[in-house]
């Protein structure tokens, strides 16, 4: 508990000068300061309830149990949650508020607590999840981000994160840059996963198939192979071997994607199936819906 302790004051330091991400923009956000990500000191949460939408293994009969953070330390100009990513509408929240919603949450019936955009208040989200097992909050939480992350920070988290779920969204810097403002997204992203699979190892399923413990990642098939998505594949392989992921197909023109001639299609069904079989070939465990 003690080093569970000094970990949150980290945290909390990070902010006055903030690195908390990769971004490090150096604002004091204890000071009323706004972040890259748009966020000052406290969480502010834009909805929370049971999802159904979640990969299977997350899901269960009660749902998962999302609390979606407004604000996002990535600007992806293709994102589908573009209106929550891109402002911080919402509710304010402090560390107990959230902590109460996740008890509620799981008090539903919620399968697990799914904190979605976490990485950019990720001092606030580790507060409440202490509050809340202290509180008796039984189920796995999940960190559901974006894979732009810090190591450090991570290694602040060990311990308190039972699922970590990040998008390994390119592998190719200048379709980083293009299109998320973030050149470093894929050494950042596969030091990251590195990480968080020493932490947490493969995903682990308890009796009834939900997801109890372990990584699962995410990629997005982009139209044109804008993101390198073969190469993605290979990358999670190397450096989570066994890994389960979801290459996902749903890809759609959002936000600002019709600025970008390249992203104003959908991918083929026959290319999310040829990469689907790749990650199969290259050991990784499908994790598809």
């Amino acid at each position: 508990m003690a080093g569970a302790c000094e970990n949150l004051i980290r945290l909390r330091e990070l902010i006055g000068n903030c690195a908390l991400c990769p971004r490090r923009c150096g604002v004091d956000r204890t000071a009323g300061q706004l972040g890259a990500c748009q966020a000052g000191a406290q969480a502010v949460v834009a909805s929370a309830g049971p999802h159904f939408g979640e990969e299977p293994v997350l899901v269960g009969p009660g749902g998962s149990g999302t609390i979606f953070l407004a604000g996002c330390n990535l600007r992806c100009l293709f994102c589908q949650n573009y209106d929550i990513s891109h402002s911080c509408y919402g509710r304010t929240s402090s560390p107990e508020k959230i902590a109460a919603l996740a008890i509620g949450l799981a008090d539903r019936g919620c399968a697990n607590i799914n904190f979605v955009t976490p990485t950019h208040v990720a001092h606030a989200i580790a507060e409440a999840i202490m509050i809340a097992r202290a509180g008796g909050l039984k189920v796995p939480v999940v960190y559901n981000c974006g894979g732009y992350e810090s190591v450090e920070v991570l290694r602040l988290l060990e311990g308190v994160i039972e699922i970590y779920m990040p998008d390994f969204k390119y592998a190719d810097a200048d379709a980083a840059r293009k299109y998320s403002d973030a050149e470093d997204y894929p050494a950042v992203a596969q030091a990251a996963l590195g990480e968080m699979y020493r932490q947490v190892g493969p995903l682990e399923l308890d009796a009834n198939g939900l997801a109890s413990r372990g990584v699962l990642v995410r990629h997005l098939v982009m139209p044109n192979d804008s993101a390198g998505s073969g190469e993605v594949i290979k990358i999670v392989a190397r450096t989570a071997p066994g890994c389960a992921i979801n290459v996902m197909g749903q890809y759609r023109p959002a936000y600002r994607a019709a600025e970008f001639p390249e992203l104003t299609s959908r991918p083929r069904f026959e290319q999310v199936h040829a990469l689907r079989r790749l990650a199969e070939e290259a050991g990784l465990v499908r994790v598809d819906h």
